[in-house]
């Protein structure tokens, strides 16, 4: 899809009146597959079109007449899903969003060509594109902090759940978040600097706020990251306890039978012992093992040990 920006309104163009004249500003949106069949028509060179169809990271590149940028971004709302890659080529007089079914560039065509947005230039709508990525971020990123404080509320009232796939599942997640706005403030700042001055000084304000913005996301996942890993430590806390509860009751049930096996040992010899003679020697010992087992239960439970 092509089009042209006409008093702040996008209109539908052939992409046969594309030039880079600099007297019309251009917007396109083309798939990978579509790449290969526009990239000459819009002066993407080779190296670019390498980078668009086989690089892998988010980056920058800024050079003479053109700033070339990839990005990687994840589904917020199911963060382990597949990142989307989106490339965005940009001249003074072209911007070319590159990607699959992404629907912030379908969002910023349709709400342009309605005039329900207005644009003044083409780095007014690439700051528009940055800005949708990150404007609903903040709210997903609390309800991950909920979800890490329900983690924490079940280990303090022990509900029986599965903590650790949990926890594991809260790490990826933020480690995924963590790089991508990473990368994010990377690719913002050096857009600040703008070093072929393509973007205009009053746009480069804008993207200042958003370099802002991604920050305090940045430093958000920093602290939810920590957040889990209290909880982590928190339940592995809790296992040892687990542990040692099912130790101790092991070393009290040894101790209390300890003094039958010393009587098993005793008769146990192969000697011929006077109580042997004895009638009334088997209900003894009976009487003198139980005796010896509530006693042991009774010094037990006195001095709390279980």
């Amino acid at each position: 899809m092509i089009y042209t920006l006409k008093n702040d309104i996008l209109v539908e163009e052939s992409i046969d009146n594309i030039s880079q004249n600099g007297e019309r500003s251009f917007i396109c949106k083309i798939t990978f597959a579509q790449l290969s069949q526009y990239a000459e028509k819009l002066s993407i060179n080779e190296k670019i079109l390498f980078e668009c169809l086989n690089g892998k990271t988010s980056k920058f590149e800024s050079y003479e007449g053109f700033d070339y940028i990839s990005i990687k971004i994840p589904n917020v709302k199911d963060v382990l899903k597949p990142s989307k890659k989106v490339c965005i080529f940009f001249t003074k007089s072209i911007l070319v969003f590159i990607g699959d079914n992404f629907h912030i560039i379908d969002d910023i065509i349709s709400r342009a060509k309605s005039g329900e947005v207005k644009f003044t230039s083409l780095s007014k709508i690439l700051y528009y594109f940055f800005d949708k990525l990150t404007f609903e971020d903040t709210a997903w990123i609390e309800k991950i902090e909920y979800e890490i404080a329900e983690l924490e509320e079940g280990l303090i009232t022990s509900k029986k759940d599965n903590y650790l796939n949990k926890i594991i599942i809260l790490r990826k997640k933020l480690l995924k978040l963590k790089r991508y706005y990473e990368r994010l403030i990377n690719i913002a700042e050096s857009i600040e600097e703008n070093d072929n001055g393509l973007i205009e000084k009053k746009i480069i304000k804008y993207f200042r706020m958003f370099t802002n913005r991604t920050n305090r996301l940045y430093q958000g996942v920093n602290n939810l990251r920590d957040y889990v890993t209290q909880v982590r430590e928190a339940y592995q806390a809790q296992v040892d306890i687990n542990q040692n509860n099912l130790m101790k009751l092991f070393t009290v049930v040894t101790t209390i039978f300890l003094p039958l096996t010393l009587i098993v040992g005793w008769y146990g010899m192969n000697f011929n012992m006077p109580e042997y003679s004895w009638s009334y020697s088997y209900p003894v010992v009976i009487f003198v093992s139980i005796c010896i087992v509530v006693l042991c239960i009774l010094w037990f439970k006195k001095n709390k040990w279980f």
